[in-house]
């Protein structure tokens, strides 16, 4: 029975050293990750990885992960212009393959939310030019516009987001108060109604849908067989 005990003791010991190692070695892998990940596309100012499942030794060892999650920051647009930056990505990488050498990974299946705060938003519309969020997966548009005989007429309107053409979000007012003015439905729609790509997304990836939160923008994102890095 002593024998016995003793052997328990031990067993218990080592499963503990094991799971310490196996966590101290997923920690140092995801610190790497995030230094190294790259999406073809895009540039983040900031990465955070964390890598799921147990034991990690294991998983590394076979170069094969079952599931990652990636957080990118502060997502820049390949080129400027007509572009929204993208506030933050947040994506989960299932059936991750990792190359010869571990200097290569590539993702099966990657499914996400890109995220647009409604400074970016506002700062990618027209000069002065501001948008927040109304209610009911709404956006409020306010901006002020000149009229011939009547000077700077301020308006806010309600607005409809949608996605066009896979990859462009349109922001349209559902309606414009004009008030009998000669034009000025007209007028209101060239500053708040407005068409901007949206700009930094890794290569590949495809919009799925685009919906208006408190927080900001919030597009749903998906993407098969996506390089990592290398």
């Amino acid at each position: 029975m002593r024998a016995l005990r003793i052997l328990l003791i031990v067993v218990v010991v080592l499963g503990g050293l094991f799971v310490a190692v196996d966590r101290i070695a997923v920690h140092f892998a995801e610190n790497e990750a995030a230094d190294r990940v790259e999406f073809t596309g895009a540039t983040a100012a900031s990465t955070e990885v964390s890598i799921h499942g147990f034991p990690f030794l294991t998983q590394i060892a076979g170069r094969d992960l079952d599931q990652v999650d990636v957080v990118l920051k502060g997502i820049q647009a390949g080129a400027a212009g007509d572009t929204i930056r993208i506030s933050e990505l947040r994506a989960e990488l299932d059936r991750v393959v990792i190359g010869e050498g571990y200097s290569s990974a590539r993702a099966g299946l990657v499914k996400g939310t890109a995220v647009v705060s409604y400074a970016d938003v506002s700062a990618a519309a027209e000069d002065g030019i501001t948008v927040q969020y109304a209610d009911n997966g709404k956006v409020k548009v306010t901006g002020s516009v000149n009229v011939p005989g009547l000077g700077d007429v301020s308006r806010s309107v309600v607005s409809s987001v949608t996605l066009v053409d896979g990859r462009t979000v349109r922001v349209r007012a559902d309606e414009v108060p004009a008030e009998g003015i000669p034009g000025l439905e007209q007028l209101v729609r060239t500053r708040t109604d407005f068409e901007r790509s949206l700009g930094g997304l890794p290569d590949g990836v495809v919009l799925k849908k685009i919906e208006a939160g408190p927080e900001g923008l919030e597009v749903s994102v998906e993407a098969t067989d996506m390089a990592l890095v290398g």
